[in-house]
Parts: structure tokens; sequence; C-alpha cells
């Protein structure tokens, strides 16, 4: 059975070239980078063209660069050197949507005696960029954002944000993830101070990412060790998956246009026929303002779970817009932000495509989904009305309690 993969916001596939470009990293070019000899010499030539190809999607300059393994560690990294550089600042503004890489830091934080202000969103998934502004302070360290919502797609007013940050003298951090590669960026006319960037989402291997420095912020490493990265993230650097990762850039910006157009134009298929076809389904987020590659479209009176399982087989993969795990029934963190019924909460799938996505697959999917809809919900031991469903969930929770 053939593999149909709409998960493209969890990992991509690597792209093929990226795998060729990679392979004599991994097998005749060896040498450590940061070597005298000429062996390890020709890494670092290797490395500094890759950082130019990242530096060329971002519309940034190669010396804003540093390689890291993830965007977690991106996150990580920008997050405490914004609050090391301004020590006397102990106020952090972020979302409620944010990634964990993020929010579970930002817990942590005020553990340690930080303020954290959480904005909220509204039924859309979008920002009140009023209760930003109510929001910042002179005590502001640090504004961390993402660009685009992993889960719905959406996309914030990052420039609009990052307007209102420098007012206030504060860093901005974008998590922008979900946005490299997908949409057009530019560091050289943004109000960002520092992006991350992950490399597996971009059809690059995974253990290789990217956290952009604008020129003049100042930036304490958080990996202590060797003068790599100009000293900024110590560690020998990971010379198959930084040239992987130059590559795949490169691509994205060859592609980048006409992917965009094919994408949306599959996914607003899909969008378009599921909606007609299946009764009591709506999408989740803002139409408007979004990814091109995702839908997250919420499914009344069935879990989600069960509807990934019944994708998956027909070779289906696709992820939950729920963050359930075994024996709990607490819905995404993302869709409960944004004020959804519990009626599609549960219920919720992300169907997330790339360059690689073909029409014959989605029309896959369209054949499939009101039938698995269908005999789920015939199989819900109750009515399929809000009422009766919410009944039936509160059984299940007392239930699942013992």
């Amino acid at each position: 059975m053939s593999v149909i993969y709409l998960d493209n916001n969890a990992t991509t596939k690597v792209d093929p070239e990226v795998v060729q470009v990679m392979l004599p990293y991994l097998t005749e070019y060896y040498g450590n980078p940061s070597s005298m000899h000429t062996f390890g010499g020709q890494l670092g030539k290797a490395i500094r063209s890759s950082r130019e190809q990242l530096a060329a999607l971002l519309g940034a300059d190669e010396s804003e660069i540093v390689f890291t393994s993830c965007g977690t560690e991106g996150d990580n990294a920008a997050i405490r050197a914004a609050l090391l550089a301004q020590p006397e600042k102990r106020h952090i503004i972020t979302t409620q949507v944010e990634h964990p890489a993020v929010l579970n830091l930002c817990k942590q934080l005020e553990t340690q005696g930080y303020s954290v202000t959480y904005l909220s969103v509204n039924r859309q998934g979008m920002l009140d960029l009023a209760e930003l502004e109510a929001s910042l302070t002179g005590n502001t360290a640090l504004v961390t954002v993402m660009y685009a919502n992993n889960e719905t797609g959406v996309i914030f007013p990052i420039e609009e944000i990052g307007m209102r940050v420098k007012e206030y003298g504060a860093i901005f951090h974008v998590d922008a993830v979900q946005a490299v590669g997908k949409i057009p960026l530019n560091m050289k006319t943004s109000t960002i101070d520092m992006l991350t960037m992950s490399g597996h989402k971009i059809h690059a291997p995974k253990g290789i990412g990217a956290l952009y420095i604008r020129r003049g912020v100042r930036f304490r490493p958080f990996l202590i060790g060797g003068h790599q990265e100009r000293g900024r993230r110590a560690g020998t650097e990971n010379a198959p998956g930084i040239i992987a990762l130059g590559k795949a850039a490169e691509l994205e910006m060859l592609h980048l246009e006409e992917a965009t157009k094919r994408e949306r134009k599959l996914r607003d298929r899909l969008e378009n026929a599921l909606l007609a076809s299946i009764p009591d389904c709506e999408v989740n987020g803002n139409p408007m303002h979004r990814l091109p590659n995702t839908t997250n479209i919420g499914f009344k009176y069935i879990e989600g779970e069960a509807i990934l399982l019944s994708l998956n087989q027909y070779g289906i993969c696709a992820s939950s817009g729920s963050a359930c795990t075994s024996g709990s029934l607490e819905p995404s963190h993302v869709l409960r932000s944004m004020g959804l019924p519990y009626t599609i909460l549960h219920g919720s799938i992300r169907f997330s495509l790339c360059r690689y996505t073909t029409e014959a697959e989605i029309d896959a999917v369209i054949a499939v989904m009101p039938g698995i809809v269908e005999r789920l919900r015939a199989l819900s031991p109750f009515k399929n009305d809000d009422a009766s469903w919410l009944q039936g969930q509160e059984k299940a929770v007392i239930g699942a309690r013992g």
C-alpha cells in the first residue's frame, strides 16, 4: 500500500537532491571543519556556502546565521540570550498558542522570578494587537511570537507586532519554523531581532536548524565551549546537516512561488470537497491569514484519533488537532485557546501539504473521508447533537478518572 503523506507540518521528506549533496560529507569528506589541515578546511568552505544559501532564503547577511540542532534549541537559545542581555528587565510576552519549545520554557522562567504575559487569540486564532499594546512596559525584555501556527496555519501580523515592540525597547524573537520556505521572508526590512527555523520542515534532514540574529543584537551563547559559529554556538559543526540545509534552502527559493500557488490550490480543493460532502464540520482558523499548505478541519461528534486510525488503514498520514494521549481527554491547547466548541475540539484533523503532494492523493482523501466520518458517527453511543455529545464526554471523563 502506497503512503499518502499529508503531515508535512510535522516533518517533510528529505529532497533527493539534498540527499545527494549531503552523502559525500558522511563518507568521503569526514574531516572536522575546525581543523587546520586542508582535509578539514574544505568542509569549512562548504559550510560557508551553505550559510550563504540559507541567508539568501531569509533575506539576511550570512554573518547573521547561526546553525543549531533544531527549532527547540533555537527558541531556547534566543529566549535565554534576550534575557541575559537585559538582566534588569523581568517581563516576557508570548501567546497562548506557541509551540511547547516556547511555552514550557516560559513556564519554567516564571519559577525563576520572571513574569510572563500569555496573549489570547480569538475564534479564528488571531491576536488582539490592543492586548499586546496594553501588555508592553518598560520592564518588558522580550516578546516571543510564532510567525505561523503549526496546528492551524494561522499567520500573525509579525511586522505590526514588531513595530510596537520596538517602541518599548524590547527584543523581538519569532519562531518561524512553520513559515520558512512557505512564505517570502526578508530580514533586511524586518523588525525581527531573532528568528528560529528548522531544516526538517523544508525537506532537509532532522537534527539541523538555524537561528537568525540581527547584527547588533546582544547575544550570549546557549552552549558554551569552543569558538564555533563565531563564538555563538559551541560544538563541532554538523557538517553533513549544514550542507544539506543549505541545499534545501536553495531549492525552497527555487520552488517557493510555484509551490505556494500549487499547494494552496490543492488545499482548497481538499477543504471545499470535505466541507461540501460531510455535514457538521468546519475549518479551524483564519481563512485569509494562514499558510498555503495547511487546513485544520473539525468534525463534530467524533474523536480525532479514531479518524486518524481509519485514515491510516488507507495509508493516509495526517495529524490530530487534539493533543490527547492515552487515558487523557485533554484537547489541543491551540484549539482550546481559540475558544472552539467542545464538540469540535476532539474531532479536529490537520492536513498539511508540500510540493510533493499530488492531485491524485488529495482526491483519494476526498473519496474516503465522508465514509470514515459517517461510520464513526454511526458507531457513537451518543446522539449526534451538541447536548448528547457533551453528556457522553462527561461520562467518558468520569469513567477515565475511575
